[in-house]
């Protein structure tokens, strides 16, 4: 018998919180600025080249993209595609979380598993902790080519 999938409520809601805290770290002035580019160090003196862009902006919610633009791989792997994320930025909950991945839009909280895509039960939950895991690196390794107080 199948376990029934239970939802982290909680948990998610604090990974989202904590990814907002982190994009506003790397776009401070999201208001102004519809698009900023660094580079982050790598292991090996490899170096990826990131974007945070705004496609849209509401009263109370930015909806944006973060993907890698550029690496100094040896070679793109094949199986390990570069991220790309649209992000739902909830400025009153002060929240982020991803709406998109990959092109794979409306994302569920929870899926049937198996299921016609083979999303993993909980896809959305550990698509946001993938967001906030490259957040963090971004945070603590970026650079930019102008300083940033915040960085």
């Amino acid at each position: 018998m199948l376990k029934k999938q239970t939802t982290d409520l909680a948990g998610q809601m604090a990974e989202c919180e904590a990814n907002y805290a982190r994009v506003m770290k790397l776009m401070p002035d999201m208001a102004s600025v519809s698009l900023r580019e660094f580079w982050v160090q790598l292991p090996a003196q490899q170096r990826a080249h990131f974007r945070l862009e705004v496609l849209e902006r509401c009263a109370y919610t930015t909806i944006m993209e973060f993907s890698q633009l550029e690496s100094s791989f040896a070679g793109q792997l094949d199986w390990a595609p570069a991220p790309h994320f649209t992000l739902r930025v909830y400025h009153d909950a002060r929240m982020a979380e991803v709406s998109a991945f990959h092109g794979n839009h409306r994302l569920r909280s929870n899926y049937d598993y198996p299921n016609k895509s083979m999303f993993q039960r909980d896809e959305k939950a550990q698509l946001n902790k993938l967001l906030g895991q490259w957040l963090k690196h971004c945070v603590n390794f970026g650079h930019v080519d102008q300083p940033l107080s915040c960085l």
